[in-house]
């Protein structure tokens, strides 16, 4: 089985520290935002867990950006950058998603429009979930107490909107027939950082496309 290159291993190691603080982030949180659980928050083991994840959160970027300059560049300007080709996603993705038609999408770049989403959603939030988290943590008691609130109300709009996409970034990488998990697909993407050639051909034909490019004109 031919296979191409997708995510190096760095980046593959930043997505799972991150993923794996912000799972740790979301269940912590959980427990806070539901007062039926209340109980599982006593001798604040909880938000003790809560603030070393966000310590984790926090710190895996700033170690990642700077030795991956181009690379992290590159993903911000994917997930603002939308045009044409994004309408037609949006327009396929009923058909492709729910029943299962792959010839309906058109062709994807590196990443297609709903990765785009999902990535423009982590930046966003990451930085609410930042100023609003170290404001009611560092300035609880110094702080107006409107400000408080209104930190609060933010961060559980940006847990809300995050841990909603979280469950279907899981579903669209693991779950959907078409994303082949195991040894060819997304999730293999970013267990090896591999995907096969086919997979890369259907459904980031426009990336497959520019790569193979690049390789002809690097044997030349």
């Amino acid at each position: 089985m031919q296979e191409v290159e997708r995510y190096r291993k760095p980046t593959r190691i930043l997505h799972w520290v991150h993923a794996g603080a912000f799972v740790a982030l979301f269940l912590t949180g959980l427990i806070l935002f539901i007062p039926q659980l209340g109980f599982l928050a006593q001798d604040s083991w909880t938000r003790l867990i809560h603030r070393i994840a966000a310590v984790v959160f926090i710190v895996a970027p700033l170690i990642y950006i700077p030795m991956n300059w181009k690379v992290t560049l590159k993903g911000i300007k994917d997930a603002f950058t939308w045009g044409a080709e994004d309408i037609g996603w949006l327009q396929a993705a009923p058909r492709y998603y729910m029943l299962c038609d792959e010839e309906a999408m058109p062709p994807q770049g590196h990443m297609n429009t709903g990765q785009k989403m999902w990535w423009f959603m982590a930046i966003v939030f990451g930085v609410v979930f930042v100023i609003t988290g170290a404001i009611m943590w560092f300035a609880k008691g110094a702080a107006p107490a409107a400000l408080l609130q209104w930190m609060v109300f933010l961060h559980d709009v940006a847990f809300i909107a995050t841990g909603l996409m979280f469950f279907v970034h899981i579903y669209m990488s693991v779950v959907h027939p078409l994303v082949r998990p195991l040894r060819t697909g997304s999730w293999s993407s970013m267990a090896r950082g591999k995907v096969s050639v086919d997979y890369a051909k259907s459904h980031h034909a426009k990336w497959y496309e520019e790569i193979t490019k690049a390789k002809e004109v690097q044997t030349k």
